[in-house]
């Protein structure tokens, strides 16, 4: 179904660029100067038909797919894959025939019994193409229709726009059954052949998100998450849309993430240790928790916030003095890749205070479910004590507050020993956290995405006082935090890579 979006999407673009001209009701209204054309550069003609052959074999792998597939109802897909067929045969014979014997005509149409001649040819081989062979697509578009409809990969949008974009194209394509006295004019022929075939596009994008969504379905937590930026503006909606949609990132996700760096500064750390039944949840298929104590009874959930200098290529350089510094925090849990024996963290979520970072990170990467925060601080007051604050306002960030002051000492409660011996064997554990997980289903995938952190364990400055966060105790309940700062850090992003799944 991308596929045809695609191929579909360029066939519009070389009709409107390349082959237009050359055809009846395209915009050249003198026949001989139009058949003219095509004589004197039968290679554009040809090219210009080659995206619609490419369509044909779209719609066809489309209709043995709708058959072979198990959630489409048999019954329309059938019928799809044979009006598909019945539809390619006089489709690909009237283009080839057009591309060949119909250019040999058009060079010889020098005088007028030549130009008539081919005009009698060109009627008869257009009608066979764009009248006999497009109704039956549309009919087959119609089964489309029945068969996603029926499967429920479909919405109330793709019904809106199902009425209008069918009759078009049904008008257009059966014009020609009737007497030449009732037909339409070529140029409105035309005209309506590029309405239907632009409104045919939204319908293959909308239809094709929906079937996305079957193997990527808006999840509570992750890149699958649901995207609402805190803004309310229309550029806000749009993005909203972008990220929120699974056939934008078919086209973004593949590109390479490029190295990142960022010089960062007062890393507030906010952890706590949670029973095991209550983070299994938030565990990515593929993927294992860590478990800690002694009967494996707890993981660690963390959300640690920064302030960002200069976050940017890493390519850059120099230049990336002029890139932005933003406030960003990391909600995660600690993960095991099993296959690999590898250990990691796994990203609940993430949300900065730049929205071009924000869509950057989230449409780019696979790891980084990135939201937008209203408002993000953290501070560090002449006291040496953090104020911490993430505001998602309207948005789908996460929402916290902290007010903390160094404490010399932490009391090292009974439950946080049963994990860790010291607070020194927990900073050993939680620190030296170089590597991200998430796992792609629909794409076999595990994906690895490799930071460097360097951070001495030495410069960990522990810290009591008051969180107060509604997204976190949704996830921890009423478990304690044991907080703690780094001064700063010098952060590189080196790479993603995938292994598989299984």
């Amino acid at each position: 179904m991308v596929a045809n979006f695609v191929v579909h999407g360029l066939a519009i673009v070389i009709m409107a660029l390349v082959l237009a001209p050359m055809l009846p009701g395209g915009g050249e209204p003198d026949d001989r100067l139009r058949v003219a054309s095509i004589a004197n550069q039968p290679l554009r003609f040809r090219l210009g038909w080659l995206p619609w052959h490419l369509c044909a074999v779209a719609d066809l792998w489309m209709a043995v797919a709708m058959l072979r597939v198990k959630w489409i109802p048999k019954l329309p897909a059938a019928l799809v894959l044979v009006l598909t067929l019945g539809a390619v045969f006089p489709d690909q014979y009237a283009q080839i025939s057009w591309v060949t014997h119909g250019v040999d005509l058009a060079k010889q149409a020098h005088s007028e019994a030549g130009l008539t001649r081919y005009l009698k040819y060109e009627s008869s081989i257009f009608v066979m193409t764009a009248s006999y062979a497009a109704f039956l697509y549309t009919i087959a578009a119609l089964g489309w229709t029945w068969a996603f409809a029926k499967a429920g990969t479909w919405s109330r949008a793709l019904t809106w726009l199902s009425i209008p974009t069918w009759a078009i194209m049904l008008t257009v394509t059966s014009v020609f059954f009737l007497p030449p006295s009732f037909r339409l004019p070529p140029e409105w022929v035309a005209g309506g052949n590029a309405l239907g075939f632009l409104l045919l596009q939204v319908w293959l994008a909308l239809v094709t998100e929906q079937v996305l969504r079957r193997g990527r379905p808006i999840a509570p937590f992750g890149r699958d998450a649901r995207w609402r930026h805190p803004s309310s503006n229309p550029m806000a909606r749009i993005l909203d849309w972008v990220t929120n949609s699974r056939l934008a990132g078919v086209f973004l996700e593949p590109l390479p993430a490029f190295a990142m760096r960022s010089d960062i500064t007062d890393v507030v750390y906010v952890n706590y240790l949670v029973p095991v039944e209550k983070l299994l949840p938030l565990v990515p298929p593929g993927l294992e928790l860590q478990r800690l104590g002694s009967n494996s009874q707890f993981g660690l959930f963390t959300f640690l916030t920064y302030q960002h200098h200069h976050f940017g290529f890493r390519i850059l350089g120099p230049l990336r003095r002029f890139m932005p510094s933003p406030v960003q925090t990391n909600w995660r849990i600690h993960v095991r890749d099993p296959r690999r024996g590898t250990l990691g963290i796994y990203f609940v979520t993430n949300a900065i205070t730049n929205t071009f970072q924000a869509v950057g990170a989230r449409m780019l990467t696979e790891g980084m479910p990135m939201h937008v925060l209203a408002r993000g601080e953290v501070k560090r007051d002449h006291n040496g004590h953090m104020h911490l604050t993430l505001d998602p306002g309207n948005g789908t960030g996460p929402k916290a507050e902290a007010h903390l002051q160094p404490a010399p000492s932490l009391a090292w409660e009974d439950v946080w020993k049963e994990c860790f011996p010291s607070f020194q064997a927990f900073l050993e554990y939680c620190v030296p956290q170089d590597r991200a997980f998430s796992t792609q289903l629909a794409a076999n995938t595990i994906t690895r995405q490799e930071i460097h952190l360097g951070i001495p364990l030495s410069i960990c400055e522990p810290m009591t006082g008051e969180v107060n966060s509604p997204s976190a105790a949704a996830i921890v309940g009423t478990a304690q935090p044991v907080c703690f700062r780094v001064p700063n850090v010098n952060f590189v992003f080196e790479t993603e890579e995938k292994d598989e799944l299984t």
